[in-house]
């Protein structure tokens, strides 16, 4: 009867589960993830078409590969000590194996820390503008009349087909690739920082007036105060983005990087590989993502009960 109770009690609306609950939940959501996957898989092997939708185990091999131990590797290690004409040798030529295998992760490393730099900066960039115009737009009538339908305007122009105007502007380097991420961010910022500023009461507003307060002091002490808990949440989701914008961004004329390096791969059927880095991805965004959570938290402890 009581395990019943719980089971109903989780059935409700907004029913804060205990940590244990929401522990098998977060487990039970990653089972189901990877039995779907592996059904897929399953399908597409079945069809003669495994290379083009691998299984879990397949990609969980590229990982081992990654770390010198896979079983690719191992294929090539008994191939290099069959060859070799002499114990010391073999014992030589199986640590220069797993050496070069090793150099993938070398790679991988490189990629991550390029692709992380790109994603830090432009998305800072738009932070630092995004905010502020948001929260003018949202704070004077004035201002959001100037601004909020020209936000609205480029907000709908197409990201990508902007690539080749950034490439003639700011030429190949990093510039066009930072610029791309910051276009499709900061955007975002702008209108999600501006809805915060509007949710902020009026009573509070008019408090603030009643005290004696100044414009700029309802702006700055009462309505970016009382937004801030909405706007790092905005935050959260627009640093999503801005990975997403990544792959994108890394067309242009890169050399490394995650996204250069799955295009690379789906050029050349590595998929495999492909999926091992989507993988890499989806877990970056995953703490990323938690990061922010414990942020908030721990930021804004008087605004956490409301998002219950």
């Amino acid at each position: 009867m009581e395990l019943f109770r719980k089971a109903t009690l989780m059935l409700r609306p907004r029913h804060v589960l205990g940590g244990s609950a929401k522990a098998v939940g977060i487990a039970l959501g990653f089972i189901l993830f990877a039995l779907a996957w592996s059904g897929l898989s399953r399908n597409y092997a079945a069809e003669g078409k495994a290379v083009l939708f691998p299984s879990p185990q397949a990609v969980w091999a590229v990982a081992m590969d990654y770390m010198g131990v896979g079983p690719k590797t191992a294929v090539k290690v008994l191939e290099a000590r069959a060859s070799a004409p002499s114990p010391a040798a073999a014992d030589f030529a199986e640590d220069a194996v797993r050496a070069e295998a090793r150099e993938d992760l070398k790679i991988l490393g490189l990629d991550l820390k390029v692709s992380f730099r790109r994603v830090c900066i432009a998305f800072l960039l738009a932070a630092l503008v995004g905010v502020p115009l948001g929260l003018f737009i949202g704070a004077y009538h004035w201002f959001e009349s100037i601004l909020q339908p020209v936000t609205e305007f480029i907000r709908y122009v197409p990201v990508p087909a902007l690539v080749p105007l950034l490439i003639v502007v700011f030429g190949i380097d990093e510039a066009p690739k930072l610029m791309l991420i910051f276009i499709g961010t900061v955007f975002q910022i702008i209108l999600m920082t501006s809805d915060e500023v509007r949710r902020v009461p009026m009573d509070l507003v008019h408090l603030c007036y009643t005290l004696g307060g100044k414009s700029s002091e309802v702006v700055f002490k009462v309505m970016l105060p009382a937004a801030l808990p909405g706007i790092f949440d905005a935050l959260r989701l627009s640093n999503g983005w801005a990975w997403t914008w990544l792959i994108v961004a890394e067309l242009v004329a890169a050399n490394e990087g995650m996204g250069y390096r799955i295009v690379r791969f789906q050029r050349y059927l590595d998929t495999d590989k492909l999926f091992f880095y989507l993988i890499i991805l989806g877990l970056i965004g995953l703490l990323l993502d938690l990061l922010f959570r414990l942020l908030n938290r721990s930021l804004f402890r008087w605004a956490a009960t409301d998002k219950r």
